[in-house]
């Protein structure tokens, strides 16, 4: 059986190796260690998504306050690209597939998120390219990481208890 890894790997396109290439440097502090950068790119991010031409797509988002996505988001950046551990101790582990179990997270929809996510990559000045393009590698991997984890709780309806899940491991700050 293929592991989730590898399903995203070869669902996005991009290698495991480079969707964890934000883990052989500390992205936090090469943007200079403020949570302002990572503030900005999911305030431009959710302002996309909250305002999506798709209702499909809006209807996803529907159930949560548009200001607690975007604290979420960057406490969630903040924490695995290198910052303090923020949303962890706020929200607990990120749990990633168990967090989206609830949201139709299908490829249509990873697909849609990915677009708005470099959208606001893109129009995030505060982000060099260098580390856009990191985050961009592991935004795509982690998107058909969550499509994977979810098609699979759901063929097998046991959860995902037991499954690795680096995408949402917290990186110690350094």
């Amino acid at each position: 059986m293929q592991s989730l890894q590898d399903k995203a790997s070869e669902w996005s396109g991009v290698a495991a190796a480079d969707a964890f290439a934000i883990d052989g440097c500390n992205i936090f502090e090469a943007l200079g260690g403020t949570p302002q950068p990572f503030v900005d790119l999911s305030t431009n991010f959710y302002t996309r998504v909250y305002e999506d031409e798709e209702e499909w797509f809006r209807d996803i988002f529907a159930g949560s306050k548009k200001e607690d996505a975007i604290q979420n988001q960057y406490e969630f950046l903040i924490q695995r690209m290198g910052g303090p551990p923020l949303f962890s101790e706020r929200r607990g582990h990120p749990a990633l597939i168990g967090r989206h179990r609830a949201f139709p997270v299908t490829h249509r929809a990873a697909e849609r998120w990915l677009h708005h996510m470099q959208q606001a990559l893109d129009t995030t000045e505060s982000i060099d390219a260098d580390s856009k393009a990191k985050m961009m590698n592991f935004f795509r991997h982690t998107a058909y990481f969550l499509v994977a984890g979810l098609e699979t709780t759901r063929q097998h309806s046991h959860g995902c208890r037991g499954t690795a899940c680096k995408h949402g491991a917290s990186k110690p700050a350094e």
